[in-house]
C-alpha cells in the first residue's frame, strides 16, 4: 500500500527532474546560440574563434545524452521524449557531416543540420515549459478548489 507520503515524495522526484531537465535544455539551447555567435565571429572576423566552435560543442554535447535520460525518467510527453531523442542523434550527424570526407561533400548539410539542432532545442524548451506550467495551474486549481 502507497502512503500519502511516499506519493508526495514521488511527486517532489518527478518535479526536481522535471525542473533540472527545464533547466538543462535552456543551458543547452544557451549553448546552441553561442556557438552560432562564434561560428559568425569566426567567419566573419576572426578564424581563431573556430577554436571556441569546436570547444563548444565538446562541452556541451554531453547534455543531449542528460537530457534524454531526463526525457525517459521522468513522466513527459512523446513529443518531449521526440524531441529529446533527436538531440544526440542530431549532433551526431552534425559531427559526421563535418568530419567524414566524402565524394558527395556531406559538409555542406552543416548548417542546416545546426539549424534543424537550434529549432528542435528552442521547441524542447518552449514544449517542456508548457508542459511545466500546465501541470503546476493544474496542481495550484487542485489545492485551491
Amino acid at each position: 500500500m502507497i502512503t500519502a507520503l511516499e506519493k508526495d515524495r514521488d511527486i517532489t522526484v518527478s518535479n526536481r527532474v522535471k525542473i533540472s531537465f527545464y533547466v538543462i535544455s535552456i543551458v543547452f539551447n544557451v549553448c546552441l546560440i553561442a556557438q552560432v555567435l562564434t561560428v559568425g565571429v569566426a567567419y566573419f572576423s576572426d578564424p581563431a574563434w573556430w577554436t571556441i566552435h569546436v570547444w563548444l560543442v565538446r562541452g556541451y554535447g554531453g547534455l543531449s545524452l542528460i537530457l534524454l535520460a531526463g526525457a525517459l525518467m521522468a513522466p513527459f510527453s512523446n513529443r518531449v521524449r521526440s524531441l529529446a531523442v533527436s538531440l544526440p542523434v542530431l549532433l551526431g550527424l552534425q559531427f559526421c557531416s563535418i568530419h567524414l570526407k566524402t565524394s558527395l561533400h556531406l559538409e555542406v548539410l552543416h548548417p542546416l543540420i545546426g539549424f534543424t539542432l537550434f529549432y528542435v532545442s528552442s521547441s524542447l524548451v518552449h514544449r517542456v515549459s508548457r508542459e511545466y506550467m500546465k501541470q503546476g495551474g493544474e496542481k495550484s486549481a487542485a489545492k485551491s478548489g
